[in-house]
């Protein structure tokens, strides 16, 4: 069942936000790929900041198709016969370049701030941010209740 409600855009964002770990999935030429990503959100919410190396499959499909999945769940939590209780929200978006150096900068802070481990990725020569600007929220909250925010 689909339920649609003015405060599940928060309950989304909230969960966006308490997790760093998602699955993006990314598409080119009718092949699917999918990446164990570490992600950073900006304070609204409304893009998410990775990184990568653009010799990657994901930045190259990235390049030829911008369109985006990710996947961010809360299986971890919800083990043995708590499984049913799991969430799982899949977050459809766009990639975009970061264009602006100021901005390129703040994103690389807050992404080392999170996850110091991908300062290996900011070293390298072909290291990339991926911004991904969010269109839509698709929370599914255990086995059957269904709630989709488009932003």
């Amino acid at each position: 069942m689909l339920k649609e409600t003015p405060s599940m855009i928060k309950t989304m964002k909230k969960l966006l936000k308490e997790k760093d770990i998602c699955v993006l999935a990314t598409a080119f030429g009718g092949t699917p790929h999918c990446s164990l990503m570490a992600y950073v959100t900006d304070d609204e919410c409304r893009e998410i900041y990775m990184v990568t190396s653009r010799n990657s499959r994901k930045y190259k499909n990235l390049s030829g198709n911008p369109s985006v999945s990710l996947l961010v769940d809360t299986r971890e939590e919800h083990t043995g016969s708590n499984r049913p209780e799991a969430k799982a929200m899949t977050i459809t978006g766009t990639y975009q370049r970061v264009e602006d150096p100021q901005k390129e900068l703040r994103i690389r802070e807050k992404l080392l701030i999170r996850h110091p481990h991908l300062k290996q990725f900011f070293d390298a020569p072909a290291g990339e941010i991926i911004r991904i600007r969010i269109a839509s929220f698709l929370l599914l909250n255990g086995l059957t209740e269904a709630h989709f925010e488009e932003l």
